[in-house]
């Protein structure tokens, strides 16, 4: 006899089986054992806990309030009779509780997630404001590589006698001072009309 046994779950599970020729007229019985380990040897009706007996006219059962991660031994025949061997399969049901357990392992998983996204947008957003602030005064799209600065502060660098001091930068202070204060009030976004 070919059992199957499907819907699995923590408590409950289905067995369906094909009709028995030689069970016209009386019942099945299916009978089920969590200590299937005892029963190997016996393979007695009166071994069983529990026992079902189901009208002729089905071969299908509903099986509720198993053990949760338990291995089942589970056996149909005709009437009460004791079972062989092929009329028997053995199943587990599941571990009780597993969807939560699972659950809450993604629950932590998604927001370690996204609290490692909010710190690497963080840190991102740190760099680019310091290089927007930080590198707005150097070379802002100009080919010549100076830094755009007022005349005060050319003039201060020209008069402190540095050492080096960029091509150009104490040259022509007056318009290019003011190219470069357009140049400022332009990246700003405060350019009068």
């Amino acid at each position: 006899m070919a059992i199957a046994v499907y819907n699995v779950s923590a408590t409950s599970a289905r067995v369906s089986w094909p009709p028995s020729a030689g069970c016209l007229d009386t019942f099945y019985s299916v009978m089920y054992s969590p200590n299937w380990n005892s029963l190997l040897t016996a393979f007695k009706r009166k071994s069983f806990m529990h026992e079902e007996r189901i009208p002729v006219s089905q071969t299908a059962a509903h099986l509720a309030n198993l053990l949760p991660q338990t291995t089942y031994l589970l056996c149909v025949t005709c009437q009460a009779a004791n079972p062989a061997r092929d009329q028997c399969q053995v199943f587990a049901t599941l571990r009780d509780g597993g969807d939560g357990q699972d659950r809450a392992g993604w629950e932590l998983a998604t927001a370690v997630w996204l609290t490692c996204c909010l710190l690497l947008l963080l840190v991102a957003g740190v760099l680019l404001w310091g290089c927007l602030h930080g590198g707005a005064g150097m070379c802002a799209g100009r080919s010549d590589g100076c830094s755009v600065v007022t005349d005060a502060v050319r003039s201060r660098r020209c008069s402190a006698g540095r050492l080096y001091t960029p091509r150009g930068s104490c040259d022509n202070g007056g318009q290019r001072g003011l190219l470069e204060l357009r140049t400022l009030a332009r990246l700003s976004g405060s350019e009068p009309a």
